[in-house]
């Protein structure tokens, strides 16, 4: 009986171990792996096991800047059933990354989060840390932005909940000129919105201001130039074609 009053408050109850057969994957892949679960010092009722796949993002309220967590997705694996005392099942998995799961550039957080439901008790929990890197399509807008000079100065996940779709934020990525845009732009901000047969890509071009009339219009973000195109799979085979096309948009609102 004392045992069981124990496990109650998580002294000596199962315990979680999510093992991934991999921690890198590309946007819209497959995790896959097991979870282990490895009963305590008496037997306890496991009501489902669940994985979250999850992140952060920045967000100001009231003049401070606050981290948030973001739950991208939620996959439940089991029905009920019962552990014994020091048993250890083995349950496999294998689930969607999300097509929108930002990049894990500038130590951008991405995790698997895994928990057992127990009954009448405190819920074990595991975290796993994931590496996201560029899908193909993404990485080619990268390239072809930088082979026109520009550096990536900045990544970030900010709160934007009218562009961030299905979730309350966008990451951003901030490029600034170092070659033949440079003392003509500020910066190009841009953002991916990618799917299973497309990459939308919106880029805010940030002009330079010029004598007043620059400087008002600084003040007044007039400066700013937002576009939208899309990168089909396409541009895969012709990489110089959609560096020309980037270049042929910001060369026009300049």
């Amino acid at each position: 009986m004392f045992k069981k009053l124990l496990a109650k408050v998580g002294i000596g109850a199962a315990t979680v171990d999510t093992r991934l057969n991999n921690d890198s994957f590309f946007p819209g892949e497959i995790i896959d792996g097991e979870v282990y679960i490895t009963g305590g010092d008496v037997e306890q009722e496991i009501k489902d096991i669940y994985l979250y796949i999850a992140t952060e993002y920045k967000r100001e309220v009231d003049d401070t800047t606050v981290t948030e967590t973001c739950e991208l997705v939620k996959y439940s694996l089991c029905d009920t059933f019962t552990i014994a005392a020091k048993e250890t099942q083995i349950i496999s998995f294998a689930i969607p990354l999300p097509y929108q799961t930002p990049l894990t550039i500038k130590n951008q957080p991405v995790y698997l989060r895994t928990g057992l439901d127990v009954s009448l008790a405190v819920d074990p929990k595991d975290i796993d840390y994931i590496n996201v890197y560029p899908h193909p399509l993404i990485q080619l807008v990268i390239d072809a932005i930088q082979n026109l000079g520009f550096h990536l100065h900045e990544v970030t996940c900010d709160y934007h909940p009218h562009l961030g779709g299905n979730y309350p934020f966008v990451q951003e990525f901030e490029f600034r000129p170092t070659g033949k845009y440079q003392g003509h732009l500020d910066e190009l901000e841009v953002i991916f919105s990618l799917n299973p047969d497309e990459l939308n890509v919106i880029m805010e071009i940030d002009k330079r201001g010029r004598g007043l009339g620059g400087f008002l219009a600084e003040a007044f973000d007039m400066d700013e130039k937002i576009i939208r195109f899309q990168v089909t799979p396409d541009y895969l085979d012709y990489p110089e074609n959609l560096e020309a096309n980037i270049d042929e948009i910001i060369a026009s609102h300049i």
